[in-house]
């Protein structure tokens, strides 16, 4: 699949890398070329270039630019964007005075305010539970059962799209419901990280009932 990526920061490398040694087409597009150029370079890209060369190319396009700024990234790239797959893994979030606050309103997402900037999009909430380094983990490295990506879509295609990006890093596809729910799984990132900046590990609070199977 050829995939696009708009940034050049950790997550662009992480996720990029990963996409780009799992045998997807990457190319990556930044404000700076040059840093572009660089990480294209590092993560094995095919290219790189501009945000309107990458979000041209990709039939998946990922936004790994800060939460605040992604949604006007997709308005300035509206038309590029159109029908293509556009993954969101920005965390609109900050610190506060009881621990990580959401930026948005009640109800509202990042992943939201995406397709509302670029309605012709296919928006998708994915790769926003785990820590960057986790991404640049090979295959296989979690043991028999891989960890799981939760996802929110409302094309089926895009969902596709997503899945095969998943399960090419060796992890699981969790569907966790349409765009409307991409709150939902934003807010739990900041309970997530929350508990994280406090030495936690938030795993131990979601034990899998005996039945669950």
């Amino acid at each position: 699949m050829r995939v696009g990526v708009l940034g050049t920061g950790d997550m662009a490398a992480a996720l990029g890398g990963a996409w780009a040694r799992s045998g997807h087409e990457v190319f990556v597009g930044g404000r700076n070329t040059a840093a572009a150029g660089a990480l294209a370079g590092r993560i094995g890209a095919a290219g790189h270039g501009t945000p309107a060369q990458a979000a041209e190319y990709g039939e998946a396009v990922l936004l790994a630019v800060p939460a605040g700024a992604a949604p006007t990234l997709a308005r300035e790239h509206a038309g590029a964007l159109a029908g293509r797959t556009v993954v969101d893994c920005t965390n609109p979030l900050h610190p506060g005075p009881g621990g990580v606050m959401l930026t948005t309103g009640a109800g509202e997402s990042v992943a939201g305010l995406i397709g509302a900037a670029a309605p012709a999009a296919r928006v998708v909430k994915a790769f926003n539970l785990v820590h960057v380094s986790m991404w640049d983990h090979p295959a296989g490295a979690f043991g028999p059962v891989p960890p799981a990506v939760p996802f929110c879509a409302d094309d089926p295609g895009a969902a596709g799209h997503v899945t095969e990006l998943i399960t090419g890093m060796g992890w699981t596809p969790m569907p966790a419901g349409g765009l409307d729910r991409a709150a939902y799984v934003e807010a739990t990132a900041a309970f997530v990280i929350g508990v994280w900046w406090d030495g936690g590990s938030p795993a131990l609070a979601f034990p899998e009932p005996p039945r669950a199977a």
